[in-house]
């Protein structure tokens, strides 16, 4: 009989699709790397197991603890699938920019959820930086996982998904493009990959409001590149450990606005019903090709990190699109 054990035990070992209408005037051949395949809608899946598996290996997460982790969404949800089959509590930290949708999948899957303000510095009392370090201080045997620089999400995707894009293409893969947030996904993949092939090219996708483009070109660190935004998942206004900026090539931005059209995009057009981080990614893969334009040998991996359900209520929703004037008729 084919079976695993627990739910933990479908993590990883996610397709790769071929895409087809939105790249049809690219050379390349570009591939996506499905994260949504994974049990929890996202390639966090991944890192959410590896850092509680290491914090209890080293004695940082104890039996009956309390997890305690700033999420968008997403990790929130890989660590609250591992909690639940091996018996811990946990507590997610979320902005207010993100979707009801994710709150409300966190609360079904046993999560206790706080909510704090996004136009704060990452300083501030009130920022979801700083209740989470709050709370894990307040709370007797917890843990802060602090997935921004917690080695263990490089780790993650250095052990499997950086692997299982190499053995799908055959060790053909040349480009690796990928939104980039805490850094972990890039970084852990891109290490992998340039130990195979040192040639292999690492596109980061970033966002208006964020900092990494700005810091990996100059080295600066400039405070007027952040403001709010819209985008969720990708872009930040600190520079997370996990973002290995040695192993990037390059970044490149793109609009909320295009952000959220090509989301939809990929849903009308690829039949890829995907977060918003999608909808930055493949705009950004052709942005990279009007910079650096692909050739008919290049094989482009892109990878999407999580589901279009946790966006219903914004991204695909036509009063929420005409509310931002990005509804395109």
């Amino acid at each position: 009989m084919d079976y695993v054990e627990n739910i933990l035990g479908t993590i990883g070992n996610t397709p790769m699709i071929k895409m087809n209408k939105l790249v049809e005037d690219l050379p390349c051949l570009v591939l996506a790397k499905y994260e949504t395949f994974n049990p929890g809608n996202s390639t966090k899946d991944r890192m959410g197991l590896m850092m509680i598996e290491d914090a209890e290996a080293d004695g940082r997460l104890k039996p009956g603890g309390t997890i305690i982790e700033g999420t968008s969404g997403n990790t929130g949800m890989g660590l609250a699938l591992a909690a639940i089959i091996k018996g811990y509590k946990l507590i997610c930290v979320l902005s207010d920019k993100q979707s009801k949708e994710k709150m409300d999948i966190l609360r079904a899957v046993g999560a206790e959820v706080h909510v704090c303000p996004t136009d704060v510095a990452p300083d501030d009392p009130q920022s979801y930086y700083s209740t989470s370090k709050r709370l894990s201080e307040e709370i007797p045997n917890s843990w802060y996982v602090n997935q921004y620089d917690n080695p263990s999400n490089c780790k993650a995707h250095y052990m499997s998904t950086g692997p299982e894009i190499w053995e799908q293409t055959d060790g053909k893969v040349t480009h690796f493009v990928v939104g980039v947030g805490t850094g972990g996904t890039i970084s852990g993949v891109g290490t992998y990959l340039k130990g195979k092939n040192p040639d292999v090219k690492i596109w980061g996708i970033d966002t208006y409001g964020s900092v990494f483009k700005k810091y990996h070109e100059t080295g600066i660190f400039d405070e007027k590149e952040i403001y709010p935004y819209v985008t969720e998942g990708i872009g930040e206004d600190i520079l997370p450990l996990n973002v290995r900026f040695e192993v990037i090539d390059g970044f490149t931005k793109v609009t909320d606005k295009d952000a959220a059209v090509y989301t939809r995009r990929l849903a009308k057009e690829e039949g890829m019903f995907l977060g918003n981080s999608a909808g930055a990614a493949i705009k950004g893969l052709l942005q990279i090709h009007e910079e650096q334009p692909f050739t008919k040998d290049d094989v482009v991996v892109i990878l999407y990190h999580d589901h279009g359900s946790r966006y219903v209520g914004k991204f695909f929703n036509d009063e929420w699109m005409a509310s931002k004037g990005w509804l395109e008729e």
